[in-house]
C-alpha cells in the first residue's frame, strides 16, 4: 500500500515543477537528484548497520520517517508570500522530501528479500507490489484532476496573436487577469491535495506496518558485525550482472518518463486535446494496473528476458503512430492503452529481476552479507537519477524552443520539440536499452541453476549448524 503514496507523491511533484520556470525548475531538479546520489547509498548503508529489533531490521526506517515525510510534502507547498526566496524554500524543502522518502522508499523496497526465500513468492510479492503504486499513480492523477482541475486558471494569449504593438504593455495587461483570488484559489486547491495525499500516506504506512511481517530467516543477513561501506560498495559495483540491468534499464526507464512527462502537454498543444489529457492519461494508468498480472504470467511462463523485450518493444509502434498521423481522439486513445501495456512491463521487470541479482551475488560472494540494502538503494537512486534527468532534460528543451507559460497556443519550435520528447527520443532510447539488455546474462536456465545452489548452499549451512550443535552437546 505504500507504494501508492509514493507515485501519488511523483504525480504532485511533477505538477509543481510546472508551475515553475523552466530555468529554476531544473536548478531544483538537478540539486535535488544530486543530494539523492548522497542520501540513497547512505541510507542504504546505514540500513545494512542497523541492528534487528522486534519490529525487525527494515520496518523501524518506514515508521518513523513517515511523519516528518508528511510534514516536509506539505511544507513544499505551503510557500509563503516571499518575492525572492520562493526558489530557495521548494529546493530545501524538496531535498529534504526526497531524505525522508529515500529512508522510507529504501527499506520498502528492500522489505522484499526478507518476504521469503523463495524465488516465486518474491516475483509474486513484486508484481502485487508495483500494481499498487501503478494504481497509486492512477490515484494521483484523479485527486490532482479532481481538486486542482476545479481551479480554472485562464491561458495567456501570445501578444503576437492579440495585434498589440508594445508586447510588455500587452503582457501586463493579460497578466492582470489573473488576479490574486484566482492565484489564491490554485494556492488552495494544492495544500488540500497535497493534505489528501498525507493523509494516504499516513493510512498506507500502517497498513504496511501492520500487515507485512519482516522475516529475518527469509535472508542471509544474519550478521550483526559492521559491514565496510566501501568495500561492500566495491563488491556490489563489480558485480556485472547488477551493472548491466541497470544500463540496460536506465535507457527504457528514461524513454517512459520522458513520454509520461511531456504527454499532457503534447496532447494539450500539439493534439489539441486541451480537456482531454487527464483521461488520455488515466487511460495509460489504468491499462498499465489491468496487464501487470499479465506480465507476471507472461514472465513465469515464457521468462523475464523475453518478456522484456516483447513488453517494451511493444511500444515502439504506437509511439511513431502518434506522432507520425494527424490529431485523432480515438487513435489517441488507443495509443494511449497500448501505450499502458508498454508501462506496466517497464515498472514491473526491473524489481521482478533485482533479486535474482542479489542470488546470483550471494552464490559468488557466499561470506559477504549485509549487502541486499545497498543493492536496493543504488537501484532506487539509478530510478530517481533517470525521472531527475528526463524533467531536467524536458524542462531546457521545451524553454530553448521558446515554450510559453500557461500560453494559450505554443511556436511551432515547441510542437516539433514535444514530438521528439514522446516519440523519435524515446524510441531511440527504448532499442538501446533493449541493445544493452542482451548482455545481461541472468537467463532462465542460470535463474534455475542459481535457485539450486542457494537451496544446496543453505542445507549445507543448516546441516554444518546441527553438527557443531550436537557436538557442544556431547562436550557439555
Amino acid at each position: 500500500g505504500s507504494g501508492l503514496v509514493l507515485a501519488v507523491g511523483c504525480v504532485l511533484g511533477r505538477t509543481l515543477f510546472l508551475q515553475l520556470d523552466p530555468f529554476y525548475a531544473s536548478i531544483i531538479l538537478f540539486v535535488g537528484r544530486a543530494w539523492d546520489a548522497i542520501t540513497d547509498p547512505m541510507v542504504g548503508f546505514f540500513i545494512s548497520k542497523t541492528s534487528w529489533t522486534r519490529f525487525g531490521r527494515l520496518m523501524p526506517w518506514i515508521i518513523f520517517s513517515t511523519p516528518f515525510a508528511v510534514i516536509s510534502y506539505f511544507l513544499i507547498w505551503f510557500v509563503p508570500d516571499i518575492s525572492r526566496g520562493q526558489v530557495m524554500w521548494y529546493l530545501v524543502f524538496y531535498c529534504i522530501f526526497q531524505t525522508l522518502v529515500t529512508c522510507f522508499h529504501v527499506p520498502y523496497s528492500a522489505l522484499t528479500m526478507f518476504i521469503s526465500r523463495e524465488q516465486s513468492e518474491r516475483d509474486s510479492a513484486t508484481a502485487y507490489r508495483m500494481t499498487v503504486e501503478v494504481l497509486g499513480t492512477v490515484l494521483g492523477t484523479a485527486i490532482q484532476g479532481q481538486i486542482v482541475g476545479k481551479v480554472v486558471t485562464p491561458c495567456i494569449e501570445s501578444p503576437l496573436f492579440i495585434g498589440k504593438t508594445n508586447s510588455s504593455v500587452a503582457m501586463e495587461e493579460l497578466n492582470m487577469t489573473h488576479d490574486t483570488g484566482s492565484l489564491t484559489d490554485t494556492r488552495n486547491a494544492y495544500m488540500i491535495a497535497a493534505g489528501v495525499i498525507g493523509g494516504l500516506y499516513i493510512l498506507c504506512a500502517v497498513i504496511l506496518s501492520v500487515g507485512v511481517q519482516e522475516k529475518r530467516e527469509s535472508s542471509e543477513l544474519q550478521s550483526d558485525e559492521p559491514v565496510s561501506f566501501f568495500q561492500g560498495l566495491k563488491l556490489v559495483m563489480n558485480h556485472g550482472a547488477y551493472i548491466k540491468l541497470i544500463a540496460g534499464f536506465l535507457f527504457t526507464s528514461l524513454a517512459f518518463m520522458l513520454l509520461e512527462g511531456n504527454f499532457a502537454l503534447f496532447c494539450t498543444y500539439t493534439l489539441g486535446f486541451r480537456n482531454e489529457f487527464q483521461n488520455i492519461l488515466l487511460a495509460i494508468m489504468l491499462s498499465a494496473t489491468l496487464t501487470i498480472p499479465l506480465w507476471q504470467w507472461f514472465l513465469t511462463r515464457f521468462g523475464k528476458k523475453t518478456a522484456v523485450y516483447v513488453g517494451i518493444s511493444s511500444a515502439i509502434p504506437f509511439l511513431i503512430v502518434v506522432a507520425v498521423l494527424d490529431s485523432n481522439l480515438i487513435i489517441t486513445y488507443i495509443v494511449a492503452v497500448a501505450a499502458g501495456i508498454s508501462v506496466a512491463a517497464a515498472f514491473l521487470l526491473p524489481w521482478s529481476m533485482l533479486p535474482d541479482v542479489v542470488d546470483d551475488f550471494k552464490l559468488q560472494h557466499p561470506d559477504s552479507h549485509g549487502h541486499e540494502a545497498i543493492f536496493f538503494s543504488f537501484y532506487v537512486f539509478f530510478t530517481k537519477f533517470t525521472s531527475g534527468v528526463s524533467l531536467g532534460i524536458s524542462t531546457l528543451s521545451l524553454d530553448f524552443a521558446g515554450y510559453q507559460t500557461r500560453g494559450c497556443s505554443q511556436p511551432s519550435e515547441v510542437h516539433f520539440t514535444l514530438k521528439m520528447l514522446v516519440s523519435a527520443v524515446p524510441v531511440g532510447l527504448i532499442l538501446l536499452g533493449l541493445l544493452l539488455f542482451k548482455l545481461y546474462p541472468i537467463d532462465e536456465e542460470k535463474r534455475r541453476k542459481n535457485k539450486k545452489a542457494l537451496q544446496d548452499l543453505r542445507e549445507e549451512s543448516n546441516s554444518s549448524s546441527e553438527s557443531d550443535n550436537t557436538e557442544l552437546a556431547s562436550i557439555v
